[in-house]
């Protein structure tokens, strides 16, 4: 398997490295990790125990993957995991930390992106294609959906939701969850409108983008879902709202253009 090791850098004898894997000068390597093929661990960088990490990823300088979870109540010998997918970057003094149960895992799906010192608390569940702007910094046990944008300095309550193609807007403080598709800021936060120009780019438009605009309108009334078109994005708000929240919901505003 080729490989590219600085010769500076601390590997643990039980680590796997798959095929093209790039460590730089002193980042280190704890045992019991698994890096998969084409990843790219830069300068000081740290892969602590338990992380198992798909193919092509980027960890930039002093990001750190895998540490403890900040839990007064966690046992440090309890083997706990770290989960990434694929074609991650993980920016400079990124952390995330593994989960506080036994072979539970926090898990980072595929296709991410997080900004310079943002953070992923243990028990976090990120979805694909996903960016976290600087500094954004997320409590234990948050579900962030697909193709989320979290503004800058963003911060999130532990056992919060923020539903799919969500923004929320930078600075903003969540302790309650955010509905899929939609805007969301201020202080203290609402749901502004949809995510138009997020929608957009995910092909989210004409008949399909009608329908979840009538679909907000009626929660704002509480009206009934129930009639409207079972379009796929309908499919996935009703089934988040289906779910109990365990914070309950930011409240709207006028959704009116």
């Amino acid at each position: 398997m080729a490989q590219n090791i600085h010769p500076t850098a601390c590997i643990a004898e039980n680590v796997k490295l798959g095929e093209d894997v790039t460590i730089g000068p002193f980042a280190v390597i704890e045992s019991d990790v698994d890096i998969g093929a084409h990843c790219q661990i830069g300068p000081h960088a740290v892969v602590q125990r338990y992380v198992k990490m798909g193919e092509g990823n980027i960890v930039h300088p002093h990001a750190v993957l895998g540490g403890l979870p900040q839990d007064l109540g966690f046992n440090p010998e309890t083997v706990t995991w770290l989960e990434i997918g694929n074609g991650n970057q993980f920016r400079e003094g990124f952390t995330a930390h593994r989960a506080t149960k036994e072979n539970g895992a926090t898990r980072i799906g595929s296709g991410c992106y997080f900004m310079n010192n943002s953070h992923v608390a243990h028990d976090c569940s990120i979805g694909d294609n996903t960016i976290f702007a600087n500094n954004v910094a997320i409590g234990g046990h948050v579900e962030i959906g697909r193709k989320v944008f979290m503004g800058g300095a963003v911060v999130v309550h532990q056992f919060c939701r923020v539903g799919s193609y969500a923004i929320v807007q930078g600075t903003t403080g969540l302790n309650m969850d955010v509905i899929p598709f939609m805007l969301i800021g201020g202080r203290p936060a609402r749901h502004y409108r949809l995510n138009t120009i997020g929608l957009r780019r995910a092909g989210i438009t004409g008949e399909r983008y009608k329908v979840l605009e009538t679909a907000f309108r009626r929660l704002r009334s509480k009206k009934s879902l129930d009639d409207l078109e079972e379009t796929e994005e309908l499919k996935e708000l009703k089934e988040w709202l289906a779910v109990k929240s365990k914070r309950g919901l930011h409240g709207f505003v006028d959704l009116s253009d």
